[in-house]
Parts: C-alpha cells; structure tokens; sequence
C-alpha cells in the first residue's frame, strides 16, 4: 500500500507542477476554433425565409436550401494506412523489400523519420481518425481483447467525432477502402447496429473487410454495410481489388461532382498477415534474404545512413537476447525463414505496386494540385506475432502455440498461398524495425511505434526529396487535415459536446525544415509496455517480449525503466538511466499521470486469454442461449456473434433432403486457422476439426447417407472438463442411427479467426479441412439446423 500511496503522490505532484494533460482537461469553451464553420455540428437545415401566399402567384420566388460548401480551396486529402510495417521494410527508408510508388512519393513530397503510432493496429486507426489518444478514443487494444474499461471498450466514443464527420459535415464526400477493425465484434453481423461501422463513423462510402486481418485471396467483404460475400476468382488479390475500387470511386466523382473535394481512406490489409503473393512475384526474391537477418540489418543500417534517414552518429541497437543468431540456425531453419521473408517481401512489393495506382490515378486528375496525400508507412512496428520459428497460422500464437520448424518444413512450397496464415519469424520482424529495439507490440520502444510518414501537397508546398525530423504522432493527422481544409474543430458533433482533439496541426513543418516541434510530450502503452516522451528524453518500460503469448504474473511497479536522450540517441541506442534517477523518476511519474489523464489505466499485460469473452465479459450476440435454430442459407456470421464451441460439448443437427451422393456444407465455424466443420462428401457425412492448422481431426460415417429426407446430426463431447484447449469424441448419426465415430486429440482454445465466419449451407472463407474446397455449396435442401451446446 505504501509504495502505491508514493506513486500517486508523485502522480499529483506531477499533475501540478507539469500541467500535463493541457490537450485533455481543456474545456470546449477554452478550445479556440480555428478555420472556418460552424463549431456546433450539424448546420441549421435551412428554410424559406420568403413571404409565402395563397398560390405562388403572389409567393416570393422559391428557393432550394443551399448545400453546406467546403472553404473555398480546401483540398482533397489521400489518406493512406499500411499495415504491421518497420521502419527499415521499404527501400524508401533503406530497407529490402522494393517500394518504387512510395519511393516517387518521397522524392515528391516530404520523408517524416520521427512519425509515432501506438504500436497496435486499432488504436493507431482510432487515433488517427479522431485525433485524440488512443485510450481516450476507447481503443486502448484491439476489439477482440477489449475489457469494458473506458479506454478499452474498442468503441469510438460519439464525443471523439472522427475528421471524416467532420469534413463530411463541411461539404467533402468521404470513403473508406480496405481494414476496419475499429467495429466493435460484437456488433458487425447483419443485425448491426451500424453505427459504428465505417458509414456511421462519417464515411459515405465504405469497401472493405471488418476484421483486424483477412486471408488476400478468399476474403469476406462488405460493400457499406452489405455483405458481398468473398470473390472466388482465379487469380484474386485484395490489394489489387481495393485499388481498382478506389480508382471506380474516384473516376465517379470525378465524372458526377468534380467540384466537391474528396477524402479517400484508404487502409490496405497488407503487410499484416497472411502473407500471402502472386507465385511469380514470390520467386523473384529467390535467394535475396539468405543473408539472415542479423545482414540484413546491418545492410539496412548502412543504406539508412547514406540515405540521411537516420543521423550518422545512430546505433544500431542489439539483437535481443532471447532471439537467435542467424548463424546459429540450422540449414532446416534458414531454407524455410528465408523462404518466409522472400514470401513477405513479395508480399510488401504488391501492395506498394497497387497503392501505386492510386497515387498515379489521383496525380493524373485534374485537382491533383490541391491535394494533400498523406501516406503512413504502418500502424506500428512488423509484427512478431509470428514466433521464434514463424508459423503456417497467426492464430496459432493468438491461442497460445507457436509452431516449429518441423511443423512446416514440408509445406513449405504452400507458403504465401491461401491454404495458410502465414506469418514469418520474429527474427525478421526485428530486422525489418532497423534501427530500432523490439517490434509491434512494444510501446515502449521505437521499434513498435516509429513509423515512416510521407508527405505531399504541390499546390501549397513545392519541395521535395526533403526529410523533416520534427516529433509527430497519429494524432497529429486529424488536426493537420482541418487546417489544410480550413475547416474549425467542432465543440459539438451531432448533439453531444466534443473531447477536444489532442494532436496539433504539423502544416508548418512541410514549408520550414526548422519548424518549431509541434509536440513536446506523448504518452505510449500496450500490454504495460509504457513509453514517455518529454522534451527530447524517453522513459521507456517493457513488460513482454512481443513473442510471448503467454505472460503470466507480472508487477508494474516493479518493472525495470529505461531511459534515452533522443536529441542525442535517434535509435534509443544508449540507455542513461543509472546516470539520470532524477530525470527518469520525473518522467515515470509523468507517465503515471497521463495514463490516468487518458484512461490508459488499468493496466492490463494478458495475452491470449483475452480472447475470451467468457474471461473478459465482451458482449455475445448469442447471449446466455444454449439452443440455435437457423433456417435455410445463413452465412457470414461472425465467430463473436456465433455459439461459443470452445472447450465445451455441443451437437450440430440438420434436416435435410439429398440424393445419392450428395456433397456440400452444413455447418461450418472458423477456417484453415482452426474451427469446425459439418459437411457431406460423396454421399457420406463428416465432422472435422481443424486445430490451428497444426492437425486436421476428421470423422466420417462408414457408408454413405441414403437419399431422401434425413436428419443428421455430429455430436461432439469434450473431454477436457475446466481446462482448454483438450480434445473429445465426435459420434455422427442419420436419422437417430449412430455411422461412425472418432476422436479429436485437441482443440482450439480461445480464437478461431479474426475474419472468419459461421456459415451455413456454404462455406464463405477457407476450408477446415483439405477434404473439400470452398465455398462448397449444399447440394439437396437444408430446411433446419440447430445447434446445441452442452
């Protein structure tokens, strides 16, 4: 208790002394409007003011209410987001992996080498639309994990209006292209409510996934709030659909409303995983990353410096101990990490060649002087979700497995195809974060937060080729857009009053390399990883390594503090903690009061147990119900608004009406990253269980089901009592005869997917099992299934 009492001592004193929380605590009245508009929206519909008679003979003359117009000037804003990218990926910053569209850019436009995220994906999404810190936008973690705390429900609050409202309300047209994963789960199945999908979050148009990942080949998406299913195209990417559709709407309003500026989102799944590439894009990089990745950083580093990206005096920060020495491994090892990265490489490259088209399709109309592209080069730092060993399937380590190399070295030609989820190895997530320590995750280090951001407005802003160094942070974009478009910050957005935005306006850093720093001071957290920032010094906390899914017990109070001078140190190279304690006491009592300023507390270091909506009370659409009867087709119900199958018994009935040798699904839950399925193939029944794509489990009848009107039904009785993760027995009957039965060694405990859905009578995403291919139609009638959990 005494140790608790002295840090919210400091807390308070700190609070005092610094007056830290300037961005928050002020009140909508002391928030001075800037631009022009309303600072009240909606505006007033407008009405006649005219004299009206008897007929309009004697009316004065009728006239229609005037549309709300954008300020004069203002410019259309490209917004570009990548996905789970280092800061030493691209070639733009010195990496490996081939950018020539995002190099053109920077060669345009402007090169930010001190741009910050918050080290996770949906948080820096939340913060980048509403301007506000993550926590404070209620994105404190993902969706999936959210706990219900305030900054942790994972909804976008209505008094944290996003910069898309806000200009739509200032007469822009708006769309979002590709991930949304700032829904909350429970609420993007076809019932909604939609509020809080991309069309109620002020984008007039929205086609994309709603997930925080999705396989590139057979994704499941929305066309606004309607499903449209997934593409079964030879030859389908989802980069190149989203560009193609964003160039549609662009040539559409072009050709309708030329004059009415325009803000396009456009968010990109790629470099998240799956990695997933065209076949002949991936041997192109045959060979290029047998180097490993302790080369590959120092190669990295090197061409960083001779760039001007990173300052001459930087160190390269050290290999983690508890990740190998490229030397160290095996020839098993390197053949298949190298392969991996070749994979992602292919992967990174794709989605820099679409992004490209946009970019060329906007640069080719005949605005594309005034328009204001702001392109950020990843939500947070690569991703490390993939393990020491890299795995055939995210969500393994989301259910807390890593695979090994054994696992996969004979599937490694499947690699990068839609048959898995695959992810590389943390060894390369590191290298592709040169200079940096650590990686996505890690709040507490650059690895995890710094980002590249490029820059470009012609009309306003000539130079480029140029690197600005100033400090900025995602919630900077918000602000910077309003002001290019002059429009003010709302005190009022739709009837509630309006947290005033946090991030500051970086518009004067594009004309003057020497701008003053428009942000002295952050705040960063994920999983107790905690980060300060202050005037050029970096208190910095880690709780994890990111490769740890599994955490356990932990105490905050008494993890280790780092300290960095970033005037002197870009890449948090030197910590000078021992040499500083007044300095660093300073700034961890700072961090304490602005975690609690931005409701960034409690803290909360769990990992995949918070998938759990049983441990963590997230809402269920499923609710307490133990029965569900579905009738006819029914698919794309997300897993979080579906029956819990995990670590439990249920039972799976259908009626229905084949004939002989019917084939098709019947039920399935989940995909080749773990689920279930229920389904008829050649005639005869089956159950399958896939356990994180590590083992198929399947049970088929011994003859095959009679034509005619059936009932048929898998039950499944699980062996594992409290614990998860356990497996049971899987008995099939027709017609309330038993046909076959057989076990299931394990399953999965916590998550099946992040994008996958339940479906009946088809299967909308990837196969369960290799037995059959999607989307596998029913072929008879399916009148009833109930499914019963137990």
């Amino acid at each position: 208790m005494f140790r608790h009492s002295l840090v919210l001592a400091a807390v308070v004193s700190s609070l005092l002394a610094a007056q830290t929380t300037k961005g928050l605590a002020q009140t909508a009245e002391s928030s001075p409007a800037v631009g022009n508009g309303q600072v009240v929206l909606p505006y007033a519909e407008p009405k006649f003011r005219g004299a009206v008679g008897t007929t309009f003979k004697d009316s004065d003359p009728a006239a229609f209410p005037a549309p709300v117009a954008a300020p004069k000037g203002a410019p259309n804003v490209l917004l570009i987001l990548l996905d789970d990218v280092g800061f030493g990926q691209f070639e733009v910053s010195g990496g490996g992996v081939p950018s020539p569209s995002l190099d053109q850019l920077a060669q345009e436009g402007l090169l930010y080498n001190r741009f910050h995220t918050t080290a996770l994906c949906s948080p820096t999404r939340a913060a980048l639309l509403t301007g506000r810190n993550h926590n404070v936008s209620g994105t404190g973690v993902i969706t999936e994990l959210a706990t219900g705390y305030d900054g942790y429900t994972g909804i976008i609050p209505k008094d944290t209006a996003t910069v898309a409202e806000i200009l739509r309300q200032n007469g822009y047209i708006t769309s979002w292209f590709g991930k949304n994963h700032n829904t909350p789960i429970y609420e993007t199945s076809a019932v909604g409510p939609y509020d809080h999908w991309p069309n109620g979050l002020g984008f007039d148009y929205f086609y994309g996934f709603m997930a925080g990942d999705t396989n590139q080949v057979r994704p499941y998406l929305f066309e606004n709030q309607t499903p449209i299913g997934t593409p079964d195209k030879e030859g389908y990417y989802l980069s190149v659909d989203l560009a193609d559709h964003a160039i549609q709407w662009l040539q559409n309003i072009e050709a309708i409303q030329p004059s009415k500026p325009w803000l396009l989102y456009f968010a990109p799944a790629a470099t998240h995983a799956p990695h997933q590439a065209p076949k002949a894009l991936i041997e192109k990089f045959a060979g290029k990353f047998d180097m490993g990745w302790d080369e590959y950083r120092r190669q990295t580093f090197e061409r960083q410096k001779e760039m001007g990206i990173i300052p001459q005096d930087t160190i390269l920060t050290p290999r983690p101990a508890s990740l190998p020495a490229w030397d160290s491994l095996d020839d098993k090892q390197k053949k298949l990490y190298s392969r991996m990265m070749e994979v992602f490489a292919a992967y990174g490259e794709q989605v820099d060649e679409e992004t490209g088209r946009v970019l060329d399709y906007v640069a080719a109309m005949p605005d594309a002087e005034n328009t204001l592209v702001i392109y950020i080069v990843g939500d947070n730092g690569a991703s490390a979700e993939g393990g020491f060993d890299g795995t055939l399937n995210e969500n393994a380590f989301f259910n807390a497995y890593l695979m090994t190399t054994d696992d996969m070295l004979d599937r490694i030609d499947e690699i990068g195809t839609e048959l898995h989820f695959n992810h590389f190895p943390a060894g390369w997530a590191w290298a592709m974060d040169t200079p940096f320590q650590w990686t996505k995750q890690v709040a507490s280090h650059l690895g995890g937060t710094r980002n590249v951001m490029v820059v470009k407005w012609p009309e306003r802003y000539k130079n480029g080729g140029e690197i600005r160094s100033q400090f900025t942070h995602v919630i900077d974009i918000a602000p910077t857009i309003l002001d290019a478009a002059g429009i003010a910050e709302p005190r009022s957005v739709n009837g509630t009053a309006q947290t005033p935005i946090q991030g500051k306006s970086f518009l004067s850093t594009l004309s003057d390399p020497k701008a003053k720093e428009i942000r002295t001071s952050q705040y960063f957290e994920m999983f107790a990883n905690r980060g300060m920032y202050k005037d050029g010094w970096w208190a910095a906390s880690l709780s994890f390594e990111p490769w740890e899914p599994e955490r356990g017990d932990f105490d905050p109070f008494k993890a280790k503090w780092e300290l960095y001078n970033l005037d002197t140190d870009f890449s948090q190279g030197k910590d000078v903690a021992t040499e500083n304690p007044d300095k660093l006491a300073e700034m961890t009592a700072l961090w304490w009061a602005e975690a609690s300023a931005n409701k960034a507390l409690p803290l909360d270091w769990r990992g995949a147990e918070r998938f759990s909506a049983e441990l963590t009370g997230k809402p269920n659409l499923a609710g307490d119900r133990t029965s569900f009867s579905y009738h006819g087709i029914l698919t794309g119900l997300p897993e979080s608004s579906a029956p819990d199958l995990k670590n439990k018994s249920f039972s799976v009935s259908a009626k229905v009406k084949v004939d002989d040798n019917a084939n098709g699904m019947i039920f399935t839950q989940g995909g080749n990253t773990g689920g279930w399925a229920f389904y008829m193939k050649d005639g005869k029944l089956t159950a399958a269980h896939n356990f994180i794509d590590v083992d198929v489990y399947s049970v088929s009848s011994r003859d095959p089901v009679a034509s005619g009107e059936r009932t048929v039904k898998m039950d499944f009785v699980y062996e594992g009592g409290k614990e998860v993760g356990k497996g049971g027995t899987v008995t099939l009957f027709v017609d309330g005869q038993e046909v076959g039965s057989g076990q299931v060694a394990r399953t999965t405990p916590y998550k099946f997917s992040l994008s996958e859905n339940q479906d009946i009578g088809a299967d909308t995403g990837t196969a369960v099992s290799p037995d059959y291919r999607a989307p596998f139609d029913f072929q008879g009638t399916l009148e009833e299934v109930v499914v019963e959990l137990k």
